[in-house]
């Protein structure tokens, strides 16, 4: 894994607590596989061109994702609106992607799976999370900063040009 980058999706602009409340989630399903795949391709597609790379995410097979990592789906009136992949690495608790489809941005939903991903570390004993985007996504960058991450590096790795940001978290 680790291709992809949590904002690279967009996690758009997320408004409060309050608005995201049609939202349920759950643990990822290998029947989910082709849904997060979908939903994956459309949260990142915009992203193509201004990278000229197809982002990291959508190249990845859900199948095994949903395998090996923490997976969750976020889901209103039966359909997946959102996925948050979740690991440890050697680093610590890695936000791997955020994704949410295009049809729910700019409802809350970036916010909550971000917020959820922050509990899971806390009640894994971390004390921050982490995650990565393309240097090339200023919104997102602008974004995360935004919502109390902070860059701590820039690394070239498979043809990517990505931006580190970290998390305390309280």
């Amino acid at each position: 894994m680790g291709k992809g980058a949590a904002s690279e999706a967009g996690a758009d602009d997320m408004p409060g607590p309050g608005q995201r409340g049609s939202y349920s989630f759950r643990r990822a399903r290998q029947a989910d596989a082709p849904a997060v795949t979908a939903l994956v391709h459309a949260a990142y597609r915009h992203y193509v061109e201004r990278i000229a790379i197809t982002p990291g995410p959508m190249t990845d097979d859900y199948q095994q994702v949903i395998r090996d990592h923490q997976v969750t789906v976020a889901e209103q009136d039966a359909a997946i609106a959102g996925v948050i992949v979740l690991r440890v690495t050697e680093e610590g608790f890695l936000i791997d992607n955020v994704a949410v489809h295009p049809a729910h941005r700019g409802r809350g939903l970036g916010r909550a799976l971000l917020e959820l991903a922050e509990a899971e570390a806390r009640r894994a004993g971390f004390d921050s999370v982490y995650l990565y985007t393309h240097e090339k996504m200023t919104e997102n960058l602008a974004l995360y900063s935004k919502i109390g991450y902070v860059e701590y590096d820039r690394r070239r790795e498979q043809g990517f040009s990505r931006a580190y940001m970290r998390k305390h978290l309280a």
